[in-house]
C-alpha cells in the first residue's frame, strides 16, 4: 500500500491569521467603547454630585438672610451677600475671590468640591434700605404669610407688606475640573 501526499500550500493558515487579526481588532474598538462609556457616566457622576452641594449652598444662603434681616440693608462681602444686584451676574465671568464670595466648608471632604455663594438683593440701590422710597426693589407683596404677586415701591396696597427677593449663586468647583453653576430666588 502507498501512501499519497498532497502539497500543502498553507492558505487556511493564512486565512485564519486574518480572521484571527480581525476579531483582536474588533475586541480593542468594543473595549474602547466601553471605556468611554465608563468614562462619560463617571463625568455625569461627578456633575450631579457638585450640582447636590450647590443645593447645600441654596441652604445656607437661605439661613443667612433669615438670621441676618437687620442688616442687609447694608453689604456684607465676607459672607458673600451684596445689597444690590448691581455688577455682574454672570456667574462665568463673576470674581469668585474671598473679598467678593463665602466660602462653605465642605462637610463630606471625600467628595472633593469647593463651594462658593454669593447672595444679591434685588434693590437697584446698594446700602440702602428696601423700603426707603427712592430705592427700586425686585420684589413681591405679602399678605397673611404668602407672597401675592409682584409689586414696587412706593404703591404698597394696604395690609400687606412687601420683601425684596435675593438671588443666591453658588459655583461648585470638584474633580476633574468640574465646574457647576446654580442660582435660585429667594424672599
Amino acid at each position: 500500500m502507498k501512501i499519497v501526499r498532497h502539497h500543502q500550500q498553507g492558505v487556511v493558515l493564512f486565512v485564519a491569521l486574518i480572521v484571527l487579526i480581525i476579531m483582536t481588532l474588533a475586541g480593542l474598538a468594543l473595549l474602547r467603547q466601553m471605556g468611554a462609556g465608563t468614562s462619560i457616566a463617571g463625568n455625569i457622576a461627578f456633575k450631579e454630585n457638585a450640582t447636590s452641594v450647590a443645593d447645600r449652598g441654596t441652604e445656607v444662603a437661605r439661613k443667612w438672610i433669615r438670621d441676618n434681616t437687620a442688616i442687609t440693608a447694608n453689604d456684607s462681602l465676607t459672607a458673600g451677600y451684596h445689597s444690590s444686584w448691581t455688577g455682574s451676574v454672570d456667574p462665568t465671568t463673576f470674581t469668585w475671590d474671598n473679598t467678593q464670595s463665602r466660602l462653605l466648608t465642605d462637610d463630606d471632604a471625600q467628595t472633593g468640591n469647593t463651594a462658593r455663594i454669593i447672595i444679591q438683593r434685588l434693590c437697584e440701590t446698594p446700602n440702602m434700605s428696601a423700603i426707603d422710597p427712592a430705592q427700586r426693589c425686585s420684589d413681591s407683596l405679602i399678605a397673611n404669610g404668602g407672597s401675592r404677586g409682584g409689586g414696587s415701591y412706593p404703591s404698597i396696597l394696604p395690609s400687606t407688606s412687601t420683601a425684596p427677593f435675593y438671588r443666591v449663586t453658588t459655583r461648585v468647583q470638584g474633580p476633574r475640573n468640574t465646574i457647576s453653576y446654580t442660582q435660585a430666588l429667594l424672599q
